[in-house]
C-alpha cells in the first residue's frame, strides 16, 4: 500500500479561531454557541474546556456545571469561512489540495517522490510549520497520512491535538484496534446495531470480516466499498459525490416560536437556499419542510411535509410550494422551536426536458431566469436584503450564515 493522501485537521477549529483572533482568550476554556442563552449548546469547544468534559452539543447550563470559568462566545462564520481560505491556500502551495472534507479538514495528494514515510512525514512538518507562520500560534492540526483519506482521517484522529501518525501496510490493523468503532467514519448509532447484529463488536472484528459479510451489513456494495478503505486496498483521493440535497435550518428565537414567525423564517431559508442553486448551476425536482413544535409538559412533536415539482430554481415557485406545504403543519397549542427545509432531486439544467405548461409568454423560463441572474448579482454587489420577496420580510434578518459539517458557506451568497 502506498502512501497516497495527506489530511489536514484543524484542532477544535471554532475554538481555536476565536483564540487566536483575541488574545484574551488563549489558554482559557472557551465555548463558541450560536447565542447566548442557557438553553442553547456548545457548537464547539477549546481543548481547555475539553479537559473539563464540555464538548460539541454540551448544552451550556451544563457546560458551565462542569467547567465554572469557560468563557463563551457567539460563533463567527464568516470568520471561520474567511480562514479557512487562507489555510487552503496555505496547504496548496506545499501539497496539492484534492478535496475540502469540511470547515477544518481538507485531503491533499502526496506528490511524486514524497510518498516514501520519511518524505511524506517531512511534507507534514513543513505544512505544520507554514500554517503556524501564515495563521497564528493557536491554529493547531493533526496531520494524518495513509494509502487513501479514510485511514488518513483516522490516522488524524490517532493524535490530538497538534499531532501527525502515518499510517501504511506495515502499521495496520495495530493503531486502529484502540479506537471504538464508532470513531470509524462512516459508523454512526445506526450502523452499530448493524454491526452488531453480526456478531462485530470490536475494530478488531471489523478488520477480519469478510468482504461479503460487510457487504451484507450495508446491503451492498457500500459495505465492499468499505472493506477496501478500512484495508487500504482503495487508495488516493477519491472523487467527491455529486450534491444530493441543499438546505437551511434554523433554531427559533422566542419572538419567532409562532406559527407566523416559523413561516417566515422558513420563507427566508427558502429564499437563500434558491440563490445557492442559481450558484451551485442546479435545479431543484422536490421540497421537504421539518419542524420541531413542543407543548407544555415537554411534549414534542416532529411534522414532515414534501412535495414533487417540475425541476426549478425560481424563488417564486419554491415559495408557492412551501406555501402549498405549510397549512396545518403547527397544530393549535403547538410553539415551534426549529425549522428545516431541503431541496433535493437535484440535477443539472442540462439533465431535464422544458416544462410543458410553463404558460403562454414565449420565452417566459429564460426571462425568469434573467430576472433572478439580476436579483442575485444586486445582492451580491450591494448586501443581501437588497432585493428579496416580501413574503419574507418578517424573517429577514433570521437565519444568519451557518457552516453545516459538510458545507462550506459562500460568504457572497449566504454572508
Amino acid at each position: 500500500m502506498t502512501l497516497r493522501c495527506l489530511l489536514v485537521d484543524f484542532n477544535s477549529y471554532f475554538a481555536s479561531v476565536e483564540q487566536q483572533l483575541c488574545p484574551e482568550l488563549r489558554g482559557r476554556p472557551v465555548g463558541v454557541v450560536p447565542m447566548l442563552a442557557d438553553t442553547t449548546c456548545c457548537i464547539a469547544a477549546s481543548y481547555e474546556a475539553k479537559a473539563f468534559g464540555v464538548k460539541t452539543g454540551t448544552q451550556v447550563a451544563e457546560a458551565r456545571r462542569l467547567c465554572p470559568g469557560i468563557v463563551f462566545v457567539v460563533a463567527r462564520h464568516a470568520e471561520y469561512v474567511q480562514i479557512h481560505h487562507r489555510a487552503v491556500a496555505v496547504v496548496d502551495t506545499i501539497a496539492p489540495v484534492e478535496q475540502a472534507l469540511s470547515i477544518d479538514e481538507m485531503a491533499c495528494s502526496l506528490p511524486m517522490g514524497w510518498t516514501s514515510r520519511e518524505r511524506a512525514t517531512q511534507l507534514a512538518l513543513r505544512l505544520k510549520t507554514a500554517l503556524r507562520e501564515a495563521l497564528g500560534e493557536c491554529l493547531r492540526v493533526s496531520v494524518g497520512i495513509a494509502p487513501n483519506v479514510f485511514l488518513a482521517k483516522q490516522a488524524s484522529n490517532l493524535q490530538k491535538p497538534d499531532g501527525l501518525v502515518v499510517l501504511d501496510s506495515t502499521d495496520l490493523p495495530g493503531p486502529l484496534l484502540r479506537m471504538q468503532l464508532t470513531d470509524l467514519t462512516g459508523i454512526n448509532v445506526r450502523m452499530l446495531a448493524r454491526l452488531q447484529a453480526q456478531g462485530i463488536h470490536s475494530v478488531e472484528h471489523l478488520w477480519r470480516a469478510r468482504r461479503e459479510q460487510l457487504r451484507v451489513v450495508w446491503g451492498g456494495m457500500a459495505g465492499e466499498a468499505f472493506y477496501d478503505r478500512l484495508h487500504g486496498l482503495a487508495s488516493g483521493v477519491q472523487a467527491a459525490n455529486p450534491r444530493r440535497s441543499l438546505g437551511h435550518s434554523h433554531v427559533l428565537p422566542p419572538e419567532m416560536r409562532s406559527a407566523e414567525g416559523a413561516l417566515a423564517v422558513l420563507d427566508r431559508l427558502t429564499q437563500k437556499a434558491a440563490m445557492r442553486l442559481r450558484r451551485e448551476h442546479l435545479l431543484a425536482g422536490a421540497m421537504t419542510v421539518m419542524l420541531k413544535l413542543t407543548r407544555r409538559h415537554g411534549e414534542r412533536l416532529r411534522p414532515e411535509r414534501g412535495a414533487r415539482f417540475a425541476p426549478t430554481a425560481d424563488t417564486r415557485a419554491l415559495l408557492h410550494t412551501l406555501r402549498e406545504l405549510w397549512p396545518g403543519m403547527v397544530p393549535a397549542g403547538w410553539a415551534p422551536m426549529k425549522v428545516a427545509m431541503l431541496l433535493h432531486d437535484l440535477r443539472q439544467p442540462g439533465q431535464t426536458s422544458a416544462s410543458l405548461f410553463e404558460g403562454d409568454v414565449p420565452g417566459s423560463a429564460a426571462e425568469q431566469a434573467a430576472l433572478w441572474s439580476a436579483v442575485d448579482a444586486l445582492n451580491v454587489r450591494y448586501g443581501r436584503h437588497t432585493i428579496y420577496c416580501g413574503s419574507g420580510h418578517q424573517g429577514r434578518e433570521e437565519a444568519p450564515m451557518r457552516i453545516a459539517f459538510n458545507h462550506i458557506p459562500d460568504l457572497e451568497t449566504e454572508g
